[in-house]
């Protein structure tokens, strides 16, 4: 390889490492056009901080679609528990702590530990993403 090849890539290489630093602060998320925090917390809709599993994680997620009117039944979550809101409107009752509607496109972090009941309140289906972080054999709900 001829000399000035070599110096070639040596310069193209230290301008690559110089760059990258500058490119994305330290603990910031990269600038996308289209890109929309949907949420950020460390605790949940009731203000409980978030548990850590204990164990090697396991997340699972899913899209729940309910009927006007059709209900969870009552349950609880032993894991955290993310939720996003496609398409409708949902009314969880919180044991002891009342209820809560959430609409399309919110998002928020469930209730953990606490039983409560979730029903469709909206005019057609409602459709809600879950996702678990929870802990190989774990159950992500338990039911009475």
């Amino acid at each position: 390889m001829k000399p000035s090849t070599i110096a070639a890539l040596a310069l193209l290489v230290l301008t690559g490492c110089i760059a990258a630093p500058a490119a994305a602060e330290e603990g910031k998320p990269a600038d996308y056009p289209r890109v929309v925090d949907l949420l950020r917390t460390d605790s949940t809709v009731l203000g409980q901080p978030l548990p850590q599993s204990g164990g090697p994680m396991q997340v699972t997620s899913m899209i729940v679609t309910m009927e006007p009117g059709e209900e969870t039944g009552r349950h609880m979550h032993p894991v955290p528990t993310y939720g996003y809101i496609l398409e409708g409107e949902v009314t969880i009752a919180y044991e002891g702590h009342g209820e809560r509607v959430y609409k399309a496109g919110d998002a928020f972090m469930e209730a953990v530990h606490v039983w409560h009941n979730g029903r469709a309140t909206g005019a057609g289906p409602t459709r809600i993403l879950a996702v678990f972080v929870g802990a190989d054999g774990i159950p992500n709900v338990i039911r009475p």
